[in-house]
């Protein structure tokens, strides 16, 4: 019998990577009653231009992990004002005035309030979810990064240990302690939990993209009034743009057969000329909004894990998250959410078993993450591969709809539903369910 007098210690949790989906998992944990220390591998918060888009339902999951997740998303998100998002023709109008008219180039639209979007550049959100973690107790541990960890508990370990690149280790109660890895598209975590299974690295998806900010006047000249300022797709062979009319960001999407030289550095130096090479042979609307690029550019491969799945997020007390565990190319635009979701799961199920006590056992911990894993492989793994073949279908190569606007929309409006339409809530009935398996599978081998 315990000592009733002791003050019962919290589940103590370790995040890999203060990226948006590990700083929302702790906020949701840390609300829960857990304690949390979140090890990032640079010296401050990361600061990234790259932007994020969270669906109605991400935004669910936020509220139900921490109110002031959504809070602080509200406080830095951009929401179209339009009702429809419009995919044009970028390639076969031949004047520009053909290239403005409905009639003449406008593929398809989608309704925005479907996936209702909430659009938000990633360093303002982090800083927002930063300023909301306690400011006591070091839950940020900067100049961290992760080099190995062991976990014995089924040799009956009570601490996972964490090695990082400086000399250091941390340890925790095992009681007290499982891994959650958010560090990313190239984790380590993944990387040490798969070992030499292909799925450990993520691959390139034969995809790269080219980001730059130009002038509203620019823009407005090229493609019209209309067009300039609201978000729109333009599709075509082997390329497709997305516009940002807010601040005129252009992303450009361009095919690439051929393989990236560099898998640590997925960043490369480019030119306007570059880019007005692969899309030469486009309407006269997009090589002349092209003249209006900056001549220095820089261009990003896209890398996903479409072709190696993942068999598992987790094993034994160490779950991958996020990119981490299912890294997306951007194409449905739902890979940050489908983070927040895993987030969410996470945090239930380690609250059901305990988050704000020590009378946890290991194993408890070990099947908590195995569900959570065996919960979210099927829609997330899906999402990967979905997502590369709409970045196909926008650049007609996807066979089964080619340059057929009205079979691209089908199709495209099919895979859409099947993010939105869904129920949080359901998914973590069917966490908690998974987790009853596993805990009957854990005390009939005697582990508990």
């Amino acid at each position: 019998m315990g000592d009733s007098s002791v003050t019962s210690k919290p589940l103590d949790v370790a995040i890999i990577g203060g990226g948006i989906v590990g700083v929302i998992t702790a906020l949701g944990l840390l609300r829960r009653g857990a304690h949390v220390t979140i090890y990032e591998r640079s010296p401050s918060w990361p600061d990234n231009g790259a932007a994020f888009a969270f669906t109605g339902v991400a935004r669910q999951c936020m509220q139900s992990l921490d109110p002031t997740i959504l809070e602080a998303l509200s406080h830095v998100a951009v929401r179209s004002p339009a009702k429809t998002v419009r995919y044009w023709d970028g390639f076969n109008p031949r004047t520009k005035e053909a290239a403005q008219q409905e009639e003449t180039a406008l593929l398809f639209e989608t309704p925005e309030k479907d996936l209702a979007f909430w659009g938000t550049l990633r360093t303002p959100f982090l800083h927002q979810l930063a300023a909301a973690l306690p400011k006591e107790g070091d839950v940020v541990q900067f100049g961290k990064r992760l080099t190995g960890y062991v976990d014995d508990w089924e040799e009956g370990s009570d601490k996972v240990e964490l090695n990082f690149a400086d000399g250091t280790t941390a340890e925790a109660d095992v009681v007290l302690s499982p891994v959650i890895a958010c560090d990313g598209v190239h984790s380590t975590t993944r990387k040490l939990l798969l070992g030499a299974d292909p799925a450990a690295k993520a691959k390139y998806a034969h995809k790269m993209v080219y980001r730059a900010l130009m002038p509203v006047d620019g823009a407005i000249a090229a493609f019209g009034t209309a067009k300039a300022s609201v978000n729109c797709f333009h599709l075509g062979p082997d390329a497709h743009m997305v516009m940002n009319g807010a601040a005129f960001n252009v992303h450009l999407f361009v095919h690439d057969p051929d393989d990236w030289p560099d898998v640590h550095n997925s960043e490369k130096p480019s030119s306007r000329e570059e880019v007005q090479n692969a899309l030469q042979s486009w309407g006269p609307h997009v090589t002349e909004l092209l003249m209006h690029l900056p001549e220095k550019v820089s261009k990003w491969a896209v890398f996903d894990m479409a072709d190696h799945p993942a068999a598992t997020y987790a094993s034994g007390r160490i779950a991958v998250a996020g990119d981490a565990a299912h890294a997306s190319s951007p194409f449905h635009g739902a890979g940050a959410g489908m983070g927040v979701e895993d987030g969410l799961v996470i945090c239930e199920l380690l609250a059901d078993l305990g988050a704000g006590s020590d009378e946890v056992h290991p194993g408890q911990l070990a099947a908590a993450l195995r569900a959570y894993s065996d919960v979210r492989i099927p829609r997330t793994q899906w999402l990967v591969e979905s997502s590369r073949q709409v970045g196909d279908m926008y650049q007609w190569r996807y066979g089964p709809t080619g340059r057929d606007a009205a079979r691209t929309k089908d199709e495209f409006v099919q895979r859409q539903r099947k993010i939105w339409d869904f129920d949080p809530e359901e998914m973590v009935k069917g966490a908690r369910v998974e987790l009853e398996k596993q805990l009957g599978v854990l005390s009939s081998r005697g582990h508990v």
